[in-house]
């Protein structure tokens, strides 16, 4: 199934209008959060095709709700890509144990983004 509807979770609105406006000139349907509680309302109102998850933020982090995202039955199968500064291997493998897909780091290209994205439409 191809990737159409995309969740931005960021606590940074810089980071979430670079990232809209990456996304939202290739063609996909964006929304947002900024933090879990949040997201994890817009997962509860319309299920997105992926998931681009911050780590550092207020409240639950982004490992934590990678990790509660992706054990709950009703949205295990939505793939998560962290999308983060956190740019040590042991913050990838960590994110990847939680349960991520693939692991980003900020600042985000365009190109490897997309590239990215588009991989899950191929799998």
């Amino acid at each position: 199934m191809p990737i159409q509807k995309i969740l931005v979770v960021d606590d940074s609105k810089t980071e979430l209008h670079h990232l809209c406006d990456i996304l939202g000139r290739h063609g996909f349907a964006v929304r947002t959060a900024e933090n879990g509680d949040d997201a994890l309302r817009r997962l509860a109102e319309e299920r997105p095709d992926l998931i681009l998850m911050d780590v550092v933020m207020p409240g639950t982090n982004g490992f934590q709700l990678t990790r509660t995202i992706t054990r709950d039955p009703r949205f295990a199968g939505i793939p998560v890509i962290m999308c983060t500064s956190k740019n040590q291997e042991t913050d990838k493998v960590w994110g990847m144990r939680q349960g991520a897909r693939d692991y980003i780091v900020k600042p985000v290209e365009a190109q490897l983004l997309l590239a990215k994205i588009r991989a899950f439409d191929a799998a």
